[in-house]
C-alpha cells in the first residue's frame, strides 16, 4: 500500500444537524487542537454546514470535503465529495446512484451500530458485492466509528470490509469540539484529491479511540439545556470551543 501520510476525519456533525458546535467553532478547534488538515462535514440529511465550512476553510488553513450523512430507507450512509443535497428516505441503491452521478463517494456509516438504523442490518453483506458492484455499489465502509457504544460493531464492519475489498474508513462521528479527530482515515498523500483516489483504490486505513463517558455526557448535557431553553422560549447560546478531553488527535 505504501506509506500512509494523510489523515482525515470524514464524519463530523455541526449545529446544522444534531451537533452542538457551530461550523466556525469546529474549524477553530481543528486548527488549534488537532493535527488534522483535512476533514469532511457530514451533517444529517443536508449540506449547508459543509458548504459554509468549505468557504471558511482557507482562513483556518484547512481543506474541507462537502459531505452528508444520508438517512436512506436502508440505513445511514456517508456521501462524500458531493455538491448537491441528497434527500433522505430513498432506497440505498437510488441514493448511491445519485451520489455517483455527481462524482461523489459512498461509505456505509457505522453499519453494525445496534442503536441507529444501519445498512449492515439491512443486508450489506449480500447487497454489496465489492467496490461499485452489486445492488449497493459502495466505495467503502466505516470500520472505525469513535461514537459506537458497542465497539464490537466496528470489528464486524472491518471484517465485512475486508471480505468485500472495500476501502476501510474511519471517523469520529463528532458532535462536540472535544470529539473531533477521535476517529480518522489514513491514506497516501495529503489532499482531498489524494483521499478520493485512495478510497477508490482501497488504499486507506482507519484508526482512533472511542468516545469516553465524558464525551457522551457533554453532548447529552448540551441537548438537555437546549430543550429547556426552547421550552422557556429562549435562544440557545452559541457553543464555545472547549479543551479536548483526550484521545488520539
Amino acid at each position: 500500500m505504501g506509506e500512509l501520510l494523510g489523515k482525515a476525519d470524514v464524519h463530523i456533525h455541526t449545529t446544522y444537524s444534531d451537533g452542538i458546535m457551530s461550523v466556525p467553532t469546529a474549524l477553530e478547534q481543528i486548527a488549534r487542537a488537532t493535527d488534522l488538515r483535512l476533514i469532511a462535514i457530514t451533517d444529517h440529511d443536508q449540506i449547508a454546514g459543509a458548504l459554509e465550512a468549505r468557504k471558511l476553510a482557507r482562513s483556518f488553513s484547512l481543506e474541507v470535503i462537502v459531505g452528508e450523512e444520508v438517512s436512506t430507507a436502508d440505513g445511514h450512509m456517508l456521501a462524500l465529495f458531493v455538491e448537491r443535497w441528497l434527500p433522505p428516505g430513498r432506497p440505498a441503491a437510488e441514493t448511491i446512484a445519485a451520489v455517483h452521478a455527481q462524482g461523489g463517494l459512498c461509505i456505509a456509516a457505522h453499519p453494525f451500530d445496534w442503536l441507529v438504523p444501519s445498512m449492515g442490518h439491512a443486508g450489506l453483506a449480500w447487497r454489496c458485492a465489492g467496490p461499485r458492484t452489486g445492488e449497493w455499489p459502495l466505495d467503502g465502509v466505516e470500520v472505525f466509528n469513535a461514537a459506537m457504544v458497542f465497539q464490537s460493531g466496528n470489528t464486524v464492519a472491518g471484517e465485512l470490509s475486508d471480505g468485500l475489498g472495500l476501502a476501510r474508513c474511519g471517523g469520529s462521528d463528532a458532535h462536540s469540539p472535544s470529539t473531533i479527530g477521535l476517529g480518522y482515515t489514513l491514506f497516501p498523500g495529503a489532499s482531498a484529491d489524494d483521499l478520493y483516489r485512495a478510497i477508490l483504490r482501497g488504499q486507506t486505513q482507519a484508526g482512533g479511540s472511542p468516545w469516553r463517558a465524558g464525551h457522551f455526557a457533554e453532548v447529552g448535557r448540551y441537548r438537555l439545556r437546549e430543550r429547556w431553553r426552547r421550552w422557556r422560549g429562549q435562544a440557545a447560546p452559541a457553543p464555545v470551543v472547549e479543551p479536548a478531553l483526550g484521545g488520539e488527535h
